[in-house]
């Protein structure tokens, strides 16, 4: 096996404490320049302090959107950092994604939608694997944002229906308007999966989602 070569203690030198910022350089590069100029300045005709005064601001603020995007990019790091965190909490939590199936356990269901507004009425069809409404959920009014609801397990009939998988439909209405409804999925984190584009999250009986369309955690 190639045994790796110690760094040589010279390297130690070229550490970022040693050596000046960008914006430090330029400052430094500025306050000698403008020193030079007014050191050999015609004393019949003298420098604008006015003109003098701008620039500096101008060096001022070049270095304070250094220090802003410095501080966005390390925070940028950390909340990369912690998402590994974030993915492996989840796993055995009920979350709520995007998606438009319900399932009926234990004699109940639930699932979820969001709302880009208020609505004056809004109504949910439970469907079969036919496409056969089973039960109609009214809920009226609602506000804007993200909601829950649970399904007894009953039929329009008033029959218990059996346990399994059903989908489900919102519509909803403003002023006798039409408002489009997100419907959201409730399921269970089984594993989560790391990918090129963060993590995917395995959910018991409903495939996958990424780790950023997950909208509630429970």
């Amino acid at each position: 096996m190639t045994a790796i070569a110690p760094v040589a203690p010279a390297a130690a030198s070229a550490t970022p404490a040693a050596q000046p910022s960008q914006q430090s350089a330029t400052q430094d590069r500025f306050l000698t320049l403008r020193g030079a100029q007014l050191k050999n300045q015609d004393p019949l005709n003298p420098m604008d302090n006015a003109q003098v005064t701008t620039q500096m601001a101008q060096i001022s603020t070049v270095s304070g959107i250094d220090r802003l995007n410095s501080t966005l990019q390390s925070l940028a790091g950390d909340l990369s950092a912690t998402q590994p965190l974030q993915a492996a909490g989840l796993v055995g939590r009920q979350v709520l994604v995007p998606g438009a199936t319900i399932a009926l356990a234990g004699g109940g269901a639930a699932a979820g939608f969001s709302l880009p507004q208020a609505v004056d009425n809004l109504t949910i069809t439970i469907t079969d694997a036919s496409g056969i409404a089973v039960n109609t959920v009214r809920l009226g009014a609602q506000s804007a944002g993200l909601h829950t609801f649970t399904w007894d397990g009953l039929s329009d009939a008033g029959l218990k229906a059996a346990e399994g998988g059903y989908g489900f439909s919102v519509a909803a209405t403003a002023a006798g308007r039409a408002v489009a409804a997100r419907s959201l999925s409730l399921a269970r984190v089984d594993a989560i999966r790391p990918d090129a584009q963060g993590f995917t999250l395995e959910l018991a009986g409903r495939g996958s989602a990424r780790l950023a369309d997950v909208q509630q955690i429970f």
